[in-house]
Protein backbone atom coordinates (compact mmCIF):
# COMPACT_ATOMS: atom_id res chain seq x y z
CA UNK A 1 0.00 0.00 0.00
CA UNK A 2 1.11 3.50 -0.93
CA UNK A 3 1.82 5.84 1.93
CA UNK A 4 -0.53 8.83 1.48
CA UNK A 5 1.24 12.44 0.26
CA UNK A 6 0.77 15.22 2.31
CA UNK A 7 3.42 17.90 1.21
CA UNK A 8 0.82 20.45 -1.16
CA UNK A 9 4.27 20.44 -3.63
CA UNK A 10 4.17 17.33 -3.81
CA UNK A 11 0.53 16.91 -4.50
CA UNK A 12 0.61 19.51 -7.35
CA UNK A 13 3.14 17.94 -9.12
CA UNK A 14 1.12 14.54 -9.27
CA UNK A 15 -1.78 16.48 -10.58
CA UNK A 16 0.16 17.97 -13.25
CA UNK A 17 1.59 14.86 -14.01
CA UNK A 18 -1.80 13.16 -14.09
CA UNK A 19 -2.65 16.37 -16.44
CA UNK A 20 0.09 15.53 -18.67
CA UNK A 21 -0.87 11.86 -19.04
CA UNK A 22 -4.22 13.34 -19.90
CA UNK A 23 -3.41 15.46 -22.47
CA UNK A 24 -1.49 13.26 -24.31
CA UNK A 25 -4.54 10.79 -23.95
CA UNK A 26 -6.06 12.55 -26.96
CA UNK A 27 -3.55 13.20 -30.32
CA UNK A 28 -5.78 16.14 -31.12
CA UNK A 29 -5.21 17.66 -27.66
CA UNK A 30 -1.48 16.23 -27.54
CA UNK A 31 -0.91 18.25 -30.96
CA UNK A 32 -1.92 21.55 -29.89
CA UNK A 33 -0.07 21.13 -26.45
CA UNK A 34 3.49 20.42 -28.60
CA UNK A 35 2.67 23.31 -30.70
CA UNK A 36 1.98 25.92 -27.99
CA UNK A 37 4.70 24.82 -25.87
CA UNK A 38 7.32 24.31 -28.90
CA UNK A 39 8.57 21.01 -27.47
CA UNK A 40 8.35 17.50 -29.32
CA UNK A 41 7.01 14.06 -27.87
CA UNK A 42 10.60 12.94 -27.26
CA UNK A 43 11.05 16.21 -24.49
CA UNK A 44 8.24 15.95 -23.07
CA UNK A 45 10.19 13.39 -20.20
CA UNK A 46 12.76 15.57 -19.28
CA UNK A 47 10.37 18.85 -19.83
CA UNK A 48 8.42 16.78 -16.78
CA UNK A 49 11.16 17.48 -14.32
CA UNK A 50 10.78 21.27 -14.45
CA UNK A 51 8.08 22.76 -12.10
CA UNK A 52 7.80 25.84 -15.00
CA UNK A 53 6.38 23.09 -17.44
CA UNK A 54 4.03 21.32 -15.10
CA UNK A 55 2.59 24.49 -14.26
CA UNK A 56 2.23 25.55 -18.59
CA UNK A 57 0.71 21.61 -18.45
CA UNK A 58 -2.51 23.12 -15.59
CA UNK A 59 -2.23 26.14 -17.36
CA UNK A 60 -3.39 24.36 -20.63
CA UNK A 61 -5.79 22.32 -18.60
CA UNK A 62 -7.48 25.59 -17.21
CA UNK A 63 -7.59 27.40 -20.18
CA UNK A 64 -10.51 26.02 -20.64
CA UNK A 65 -13.65 24.88 -18.89
CA UNK A 66 -14.33 21.81 -21.06
CA UNK A 67 -11.22 20.69 -20.88
CA UNK A 68 -11.30 21.39 -16.91
CA UNK A 69 -14.28 19.71 -16.48
CA UNK A 70 -12.71 16.34 -18.71
CA UNK A 71 -9.80 15.99 -16.79
CA UNK A 72 -11.75 16.95 -13.23
CA UNK A 73 -13.91 13.92 -14.32
CA UNK A 74 -10.91 11.74 -15.88
CA UNK A 75 -8.94 12.47 -12.62
CA UNK A 76 -11.67 12.10 -9.54
CA UNK A 77 -10.63 15.82 -8.94
CA UNK A 78 -13.07 18.80 -8.48
CA UNK A 79 -11.88 21.67 -10.26
CA UNK A 80 -10.92 24.08 -7.12
CA UNK A 81 -8.14 21.08 -6.70
CA UNK A 82 -7.02 21.45 -9.95
CA UNK A 83 -6.70 25.40 -9.89
CA UNK A 84 -5.19 25.12 -6.14
CA UNK A 85 -2.89 22.73 -7.62
CA UNK A 86 -1.41 25.24 -10.16
CA UNK A 87 -1.08 27.95 -7.41
CA UNK A 88 0.70 25.78 -5.29
CA UNK A 89 2.93 25.60 -8.63
CA UNK A 90 2.66 29.34 -9.29
CA UNK A 91 3.45 29.89 -5.75
CA UNK A 92 5.81 27.64 -3.51
CA UNK A 93 4.77 29.08 -0.45
CA UNK A 94 0.92 28.46 -1.06
CA UNK A 95 -0.41 26.96 2.25
CA UNK A 96 -3.76 25.42 1.40
CA UNK A 97 -3.75 21.16 0.94
CA UNK A 98 -4.63 20.38 -2.31
CA UNK A 99 -6.31 16.58 -3.09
Amino acid sequence: MKKPVHNPREVAEIVAVQALGFIAGAPERLGLFLAESGLGPETLRTAAKDPQFLRSVLDFIMRDDATVKAFASASQLHPTNIAAARQVLVDPDWERDVP
